[in-house]
């Protein structure tokens, strides 16, 4: 089974993310969508990244456009959603699929490691959270309705 330091993507701006270099951090990674009505979490998962990133914390978001067509821009038009609106500075990926045969490795590898259920593996919709340990293990799963408020104390228990 591969591990979370075997992944890389493309930012937003194309530059490589490359897992690897999370070796030792906690990593949040989550799927998004500029008009969904969870968007609002950009704020949270924001807050979040300026608590905690000193201390270890990386929040990644993945753009995806798979549930209810909520995610339909282009990069620059995801940029200026998550920068004007939120004043996001934490990592964003290039658009990508979490579900399907198009979706992209670490969604696979995610959902493998953390199903809901053991028949259960598809991401529902948009703002589902994974949270990965320093050491590189997904530990915990969060459904899209979970803030990130609500997930902060599982956050600073790893860092």
């Amino acid at each position: 089974m591969s591990q979370i330091y075997d992944f890389s993507i493309n930012s937003l701006s194309g530059k490589v993310i490359d897992f690897a270099d999370f070796r030792g951090k906690v990593v949040l990674i989550v799927n998004t969508a500029s008009k969904c009505g969870y968007t609002p979490q950009y704020t949270g998962l924001q807050k979040l990244h300026e608590k905690y990133s000193e201390k270890g914390l990386v929040i990644i978001g993945f753009p995806c456009n798979q549930f209810g067509g909520q995610e339909p821009g282009d990069a620059e038009t995801i940029q200026s959603t998550c920068l004007v609106n939120y004043g996001v500075t934490f990592l964003i990926t290039e658009k990508i699929d979490v579900n399907g045969d198009n979706a992209h490795p670490i969604f696979t590898y995610l959902k493998e490691s953390l199903p809901i259920e053991a028949n259960q593996k598809a991401i529902k919709w948009n703002f589902t959270k994974f949270l990965i340990d320093t050491d590189g293990n997904p530990v915990k799963r969060f459904a899209s309705a979970e803030t990130p408020e609500m997930i902060e104390q599982e956050i600073v228990k790893l860092l």
